[in-house]
């Protein structure tokens, strides 16, 4: 099982009906299966995620933010991990908002050192 707790990854791509950009910093913590994250950059100025790491590696989880538009967001996703030849995790994820809107979307986040 990957360990996620301390990572910190940034999307390098993402559907135009997502939030997500370049600018957004996720910070992962894990213990045991449980995984969490705070985010904020870009159109999102603060959010959070909880899931679960499953048998078959992949995070399930469901995230809520605040974007700079002051609407509150949220939906679910299931990420697929990736080992990078650098070491470095990759995430493809795809995800469904949850709120007035239904719609879904995929994107990839990377491991950065930032």
């Amino acid at each position: 099982m990957i360990d996620y707790n301390g990572r910190k990854f940034a999307a390098i791509e993402n559907t135009e009906n997502g939030e997500v950009s370049s600018q957004t910093v996720f910070a992962y913590k894990q213990e045991g299966k449980i995984i969490s994250a705070t985010y904020g950059g870009g159109e999102i100025i603060q959010g959070t995620l909880i899931g679960l790491v499953r048998e078959d590696g992949c995070l399930e989880f469901r995230y809520n933010h605040v974007n700079s538009k002051d609407e509150i967001r949220g939906g679910k996703c299931v990420s697929t991990p990736k080992i990078l030849p650098d070491g470095r995790i990759r995430l493809y994820e795809r995800w469904q908002w949850l709120d007035t809107d239904t719609t879904e979307g995929s994107s990839i986040i990377e491991e950065v050192t930032r």
